[in-house]
């Protein structure tokens, strides 16, 4: 059997519905759900498959409130375990006030009318994260999504239009700087600037895709068996550029901040590792897993459905409210 990765506690965003539905993204949700999928495998990632080290926040879940109460439960998981691993994973918009210059992540109840107000600030989403002391904290955002996330072009350009005074970017530097004050903290964007995020397939984004390709071993070498944050540079750095290039002619090109150590952010293969051949080895095995993840993650509610195997379900409430 193996090991669990039990000191991995996670915190998993994806603002797909929004209560304004101009504003709703179709692949988002499939990203964290995906995520999730990899981390509680026990054959992959091997977080422990409960409330307890992992909450997942999607659509009408992904509220301001619920957000920051995820950030203050991961500041309690963090206290009570000195030896923490924690890793925070935001996939939504990500708006910047062309004259303020203040940077908002639009979660599910943001009012349109009152976007600055109702939205979750930089200044909020960073005070919580100041108050997670623990040595090893991972953030990913995938927040500058582009035209093909939104649920038709046309649709999109009415958003540009509407909100005139936001500019959908990446997060900014002075933001990143922000988000690693503390030790032991390292930030990954999905794109630089006013690149975009773009999707790979209607069942994920390209930097989710790859993403949970790293989960799987792409960036290590025969024989590891963690995954540490330097393994998931290595490969989101080469694959995400080259697919976007691929998909749509375009650069897309992922962002990495880590002034702090390297980390330990999951198992690899349980914590059996990389055959001697390597990558190349299981990749047809990793794909395969990949492609079936977003047919066998639902979600109702509160509740994500894992179906393993065909004859296994496992019903799991990922999250307390």
């Amino acid at each position: 059997m193996s090991d669990k990765f039990t000191n991995g506690h996670a915190l998993l965003i994806g603002v797909g519905e929004s209560a304004y539905s101009k504003l709703s993204l179709p692949v988002t949700v499939k990203d964290t759900q995906a995520i999730y999928a990899a981390l509680i495998d026990s054959e992959l990632c091997a977080y422990p498959d409960n409330k307890e080290h992992i909450r997942v926040l999607n659509n009408q879940e992904a509220t301001k409130a619920a957000i920051v109460d995820g950030l203050n439960w991961l500041k309690g998981k963090a206290e009570s375990d000195p030896n923490a691993t924690v890793f925070v994973y935001y996939s939504g918009h990500g708006w910047v006030h062309e004259e303020t210059k203040r940077y908002y992540l639009l979660q599910h109840d943001v009012k349109p009318t009152k976007l600055a107000s109702s939205a979750l600030s930089a200044e909020t989403f960073t005070d919580a994260l100041r108050q997670i002391q623990a040595e090893r904290l991972l953030v990913v955002i995938d927040s500058c999504h582009a035209a093909g996330m939104a649920t038709s072009k046309e649709a999109d350009a009415e958003l540009e239009e509407e909100f005139d005074d936001f500019l959908r970017v990446a997060p900014s530097k002075g933001f990143i700087d922000e988000l690693k004050q503390g030790e032991g903290r390292v930030v990954f964007t999905s794109s630089k600037g006013q690149q975009k995020s773009w999707i790979k397939n209607e069942s994920s984004s390209i930097y989710t895709y790859h993403f949970l390709e790293a989960l799987q071993g792409a960036g290590n070498k025969p024989g590891d068996t963690e995954v540490k944050v330097s393994n998931l540079m290595n490969h989101l750095g080469k694959a995400v550029p080259e697919s976007a290039r691929k998909l749509y002619n375009t650069e897309q090109i992922p962002h990495f901040d880590m002034d702090a150590g390297d980390f330990v952010i999951a198992k690899l293969r349980g914590g059996k590792g990389l055959p001697d051949k390597g990558w190349d080895e299981v990749k047809p095995q990793a794909m395969q897993k990949i492609n079936k993840i977003a047919d066998v993650i639902k979600q109702n509610g509160k509740f994500i459905t894992n179906i393993n195997e065909a004859s296994n379900f496992h019903i799991g409430d990922v999250y307390n409210k």
